[in-house]
């Protein structure tokens, strides 16, 4: 009987058809080996458990932003802004912050700005010692601050009237309300500025301008003639990649996508089962995603964070996976809030509480919390002739019990309706410590008259790789 390999690692492909393709690739992502001759040139690893650092409490405490500084990062929870000491355990409060929605930040190497956006909004400066509400009368002169970045010495702002703003060189607290600019290519709101390889780029709701500072006594920004006619649909929801940035948008009279820079141009990256879902959402529910990026153990992922999913784009592999936490047992969007890398860690604030974490490769719950992983294969088909399984393999790292788990187990799932709907689950151990030769291997799988899909849930804490999926498939 020939052993047929099997797809795995395909990612994220929920199509509005299920027969056509139900992949989930949840708190798994792929890791495609392109160079090294390895026992499986594509795996999925296990995304990144949170393991506690430090908390500011749990009574209001839900991070609205983070940001590093000088190698020092800092956290808004809450109503304050928090520094997290170099003993990477103690939080110290550095005072109030307005507002409870998520804040606007940036540095200039010595001061911190953090903006709090709406209809009224707020600005702070944290010198390193002192934190200052900016209170300059030409700080609002140009409407109210809603976004803040740092660009050739200057703190650059949007506002809620169509112009973009800078500071004193140098200064975060001092402003002159003679210094703005307008994007006049197109008169669609305002919606977010971004600063990538140092360039100011200003984002609309339907279009993208560039500019760059050509050191004019008057104000030092000019329109450089880049446009792109796409526009941010979320004030954050933007983050930069290794050679990119990544934003969820549109044009004029499209519907939302996730796009990555492409030279003078933007590609979209999502795909169209993605694409799929942002049509499902309102548009106050877009405006409410969130986006961060991390690089770790080779990978270097974009986030996009929506209320009840997060789509995660791994910019070396090319692919899309979920990401999904757990909250008394009750799957959540994941509750990373923001990100920060600093003291050798990934710090991220959390979307719940106070709490400070790490994401850690070798921790597998997030807090006290359990991780669910679930990977579900494409369709298999034989010409659509009834198929017989009578052996499934699923080779996964062995041997990776713990104290806490002693004996790990995963379980199988079979749709032959396309992942409408899913046959009883049966497990299958993964190896005890020191178990290395165990094999999860599930025989007399039936027949299906059509085509199939496997669906495998990983819910232990334990070390998550799977290596391989294999299958004796007869047709008949």
């Amino acid at each position: 009987m020939p052993i047929t390999p099997l797809p795995i690692a395909n990612g994220h492909y929920v199509s509005d058809s299920l027969p056509l393709s139900a992949q989930q690739c949840v708190n798994w992502y792929p890791n495609i080996e392109k160079v090294t001759p390895v026992l499986s040139q594509e795996s999925l690893i296990g995304t990144p458990g949170i393991k506690q650092v430090a908390t500011s409490g749990t009574n209001n405490q839900r991070n609205r932003g983070a940001w590093v500084m000088a190698g020092v990062p800092y956290f808004v929870n809450g109503g304050f802004l928090y520094k997290l000491e170099s003993d990477g355990g103690t939080l110290t409060n550095l005072g109030a912050i307005s507002g409870s929605g998520r804040v606007s930040l940036s540095d200039n190497g010595t001061q911190l700005c953090i903006v709090v956006p709406g209809a009224v909004s707020s600005g702070y400066i944290y010198d390193g010692s002192t934190l200052t509400q900016i209170s300059d009368a030409d700080f609002t002169a140009n409407g109210q601050p809603q976004s803040v970045v740092f660009i050739d010495g200057y703190f650059l702002f949007t506002t809620d009237s169509k112009k973009f703003i800078i500071s004193a060189l140098n200064d975060g607290l001092s402003y002159n309300a003679l210094d703005f600019g307008r994007s006049e290519a197109d008169p669609d709101n305002i919606v977010a500025p971004f600063v990538f390889k140092n360039q100011l780029y200003i984002f609309g709701s339907q279009t993208i301008e560039a500019f760059q500072n050509i050191g004019s006594a008057d104000f030092p920004f000019q329109r450089t003639g880049l446009f792109i006619q796409k526009g941010l649909k979320s004030q954050f929801g933007i983050s930069s990649a290794s050679s990119s940035f990544v934003f969820i948008g549109a044009g004029k009279n499209e519907s939302p996508a996730i796009w990555g820079l492409d030279g003078n141009d933007v590609v979209k990256i999502s795909t169209t089962a993605i694409d799929s879902y942002l049509q499902t959402l309102t548009e106050s529910q877009v405006a409410e995603c969130f986006s961060w990026s991390y690089a770790q153990k080779g990978a270097y992922f974009i986030g996009f964070s929506f209320h009840d999913t997060c789509f995660v784009f791994d910019t070396i592999s090319g692919r899309w996976h979920e990401r999904k936490s757990r909250i008394n047992n009750e799957p959540v969007s994941y509750r990373v809030s923001s990100i920060a890398t600093a003291y050798g860690k990934v710090l991220v604030g959390d979307s719940q509480d106070g709490r400070i974490g790490s994401l850690d490769p070798a921790t597998y719950k997030e807090y006290d919390e359990s991780q669910v992983r679930i990977v579900s294969t494409q369709p298999f088909q034989n010409n659509m002739q009834p198929i017989f399984l009578p052996e499934i393999e699923l080779v996964v790292e062995s041997g990776v019990g713990n104290s806490e788990v002693s004996d790990p187990l995963i379980s199988l799932e079979i749709s032959r309706d396309g992942g409408k709907t899913w046959g009883y689950p049966r497990t299958r151990k993964i190896g005890k410590i020191g178990e290395y030769s165990k094999r999860a291997i599930w025989r007399k799988n039936g027949r299906t008259p059509r085509f199939f899909v496997l669906r495998f849930t990983l819910s232990d804490a334990v070390k998550p790789v799977i290596i391989q999926l294999n299958a004796n498939i007869l047709g008949g």
